[in-house]
């Protein structure tokens, strides 16, 4: 008992436990805040990834409007519900 409560006391064993605890729970960079950011980057870098891909779907959506005028024809007639002389678009929403 008097060689537990000797390391206990000893001077490099409290500093060394009062910067353990300086570090992991007060300090600006603290263990929960860097796990919070980690987390925040992790979703970030999600959501980079799936900005990339839509980013490549409306390329290649945009390369065929300007390549294929069947595809553009498509496109006006079903989003700006254009159509040809003499024909009659009916809408149906649900």
């Amino acid at each position: 008992m008097k060689k537990v409560l000797k390391v206990i006391t000893n001077k490099y064993f409290v500093a060394t436990l009062m910067f353990v605890l300086w570090t992991v729970f007060f300090d600006q960079n603290d263990w929960i805040t860097m796990h919070q950011r980690q987390k925040e980057l992790n979703g970030v870098k999600d959501n980079i990834k799936y900005l990339n891909t839509e980013i490549a779907r409306m390329n290649n959506e945009r390369n065929d409007l300007l390549t294929n005028n069947s595809k553009l024809e498509q496109y006006a007639r079903e989003h700006y519900r254009m159509k040809h002389e003499g024909e009659d678009v009916y809408v149906i929403e649900k």
